[in-house]
């Protein structure tokens, strides 16, 4: 049958037509299916909307990676070749302290101050034979207790199951030496990958309020569940939070939080007893753990310019004596803490161990008045103020993850980035920040983004207000036999190595209170009060 000229040109409108129908509801389909895959944009930066498909989709855009998700990537492969799988079949083929051997290099009678110490340690497994890689976690440290002396020692691995350990000799008389075998690299090793396994060691209880009723549900970083979430999301950087969405309650109810260990691990149970308290922190120099060190007539210690931000960072950066803390390239002065701190606006930022410096401030300038922000719990925001000197000194908490036993507020939780964002900044203003204890139960993935976050932050603060002064303050080691898969200091050690990495091209001081509670030989978390002050009197070093 012949189509006439109309009818054909008929035919070719409906299948233009209809062609335009299928590709407009394909491309509308795919929008649809790339919002719920991919992060929305919003002008407010605080996020709190329910996302019930795909719960367990990574932040990282399908269509490239970004500078921070491609830093992060560097950081973890690095951090994977330094940390390789050590996989074990027998607890004797592992690292042992008892049948390892240190010997002293070039041994005397007597060492002279100033001196360096070195010592060869070669790893042996329970069996006696020598291990053939390196890897063990281990931690050197000279002392006098009369003294009230202490110094951390340098390690230096070279990855064959040999170790330099080298001491710098600071002080006059009996020194005492210690080499303790924290974890073997079999426990370091499995360490590594049962944390980067899951996220899941330490939950979250949030407390919803509707009206006069309240709700509890599950939170976390990422929650493997096919139930509605409530997605609190930083979208510029890249950060989030979920909770399980109660029923008939808005995902902005959310006020409370506390937190609890969940009965989970990723370790074998082969590998849990390379953990066992036994096996933790042992001795490896018990044969020799004295020397004699003397003056040897040499010439007074040369005077040391004082204490300034961006010295370059020495191992060990430090070391105590009667109790002080004494840099290795720069003196501290003994600082009058009112008068340093007038005129003075202080933003502490981060987890307890730098609230333990606002509680410091407070039992030390008796003028100092506390500021009821109507807050409860340890967790509070903590604000003080010296209306005659002008001082200003403020704590405020990092956001999640933020563990914590005890009810805490969330209301007004906010990430440290959009609080320094916040922060104009002048000569007068320091801010002092702390990151690390509350991250180690998770993947080093988070850390990592953190970190570079409050980098950029901090980036923007000194190129808006270039005269602020900056100050890290790293982690302090904790209690050594405590939960190593969760709070093991091997993952606050790769914090600290991390930490120390990513803030190097910016101009802010280091408070290396790794190194200075190593020294101390605290091993708790929140060390005693004569560490914190004279870790405070390095920050007013700093700004006086």
């Amino acid at each position: 049958m012949k189509i006439s000229m109309i009818n054909y040109k008929l035919l070719l409108a409906l299948l233009f037509i209809l062609a335009s129908w299928i590709t407009f509801t394909v491309f509308w389909n795919s929008t649809k299916l790339w919002s719920a895959l991919n992060l929305s944009i919003s002008f407010h930066y605080w996020d709190n909307s329910t996302k019930s498909l795909f719960p367990k989709i990574p932040l990282i855009p399908l269509k490239s990676l970004t500078k921070t998700e491609l830093r992060i990537k560097e950081i973890m492969e690095k951090l994977d070749q330094q940390i390789p799988p050590r996989p074990f079949n027998h607890v004797k083929t592992t690292s042992s302290a008892t049948h390892s051997t240190a010997t002293i290099l070039n041994p005397r009678d007597t060492y002279c101050r100033g001196d360096q110490l070195d010592i060869l340690l070669e790893m042996r497994d329970h069996l006696g034979h020598r291990k053939q890689y390196g890897g063990d976690f281990l931690r050197a440290r000279m002392s006098s207790p009369a003294l009230m002396a202490g110094a951390s020692g340098k390690v230096t691995d070279f990855n064959n199951g040999t170790y330099l350990i080298s001491f710098t000799l600071f002080w006059e008389g009996l020194v005492s030496l210690s080499l303790l075998l924290i974890h073997s690299s079999e426990g370091v090793s499995a360490l590594w990958r049962a944390r980067n396994q899951g996220y899941d060691r330490i939950i979250f209880i949030g407390q919803f309020v509707n009206g006069t009723s309240q709700v509890h549900s599950e939170c976390g970083l990422i929650l493997n569940t096919s139930a509605e979430l409530c997605q609190y999301m930083d979208n510029r950087d890249q950060e989030a939070f979920y909770c399980m969405r109660p029923q008939h309650i808005p995902c902005a109810a959310l006020t409370h939080m506390y937190s609890k260990n969940k009965q989970v691990s990723y370790l074998s149970k082969q590998e849990k007893s390379l953990f066992e308290r036994s096996n933790v922190g042992v001795e490896i120099m018990e044969k020799f753990n004295t020397i004699s060190v003397s003056k040897c007539n040499k010439e007074t210690v040369a005077m040391k310019e004082k204490c300034k931000p961006g010295m370059t960072a020495t191992i060990p950066s430090g070391y105590v004596w009667r109790n002080t803390w004494n840099p290795v390239s720069c003196s501290l002065a003994t600082v009058e803490m009112k008068e340093c701190l007038r005129g003075k606006f202080i933003y502490l930022m981060g987890d307890s161990t730098i609230r333990q410096w606002m509680e410091y401030f407070k039992a030390s300038i008796n003028t100092l008045k506390l500021v009821d922000l109507h807050e409860s719990g340890k967790l509070r925001h903590q604000l003080a103020v010296d209306l005659d000197r002008n001082i200003y000194i403020q704590w405020q908490k990092h956001c999640y993850p933020l563990i914590g036993s005890m009810t805490y507020s969330v209301k007004e939780i906010e990430y440290l980035t959009r609080a320094i964002d916040r922060t104009g900044g002048e000569k007068n203003t320091i801010v002092v920040i702390s990151l690390g204890q509350h991250f180690r139960p998770f993947p080093i993935d988070v850390f990592i983004r953190r970190a570079l976050n409050v980098h950029k932050a901090v980036q923007r603060l000194l190129l808006r207000s270039p005269d602020t002064t900056v100050i890290i303050k790293t982690e302090n080691i904790r209690e050594m036999y405590n939960d190593a898969e969760r709070f093991s200091d091997f993952h606050g050690y790769i914090q600290y190595l991390i930490i120390k990495d990513i803030f190097q091209d910016l101009s802010v001081s280091i408070v290396d209170a790794w190194d200075i509670t190593i020294a101390y030989g605290t091993n708790n978390v929140h060390p005693p009060q004569h560490v914190v002050r004279n870790q405070i009197n390095i920050l007013l070093n700093y700004i006086c």
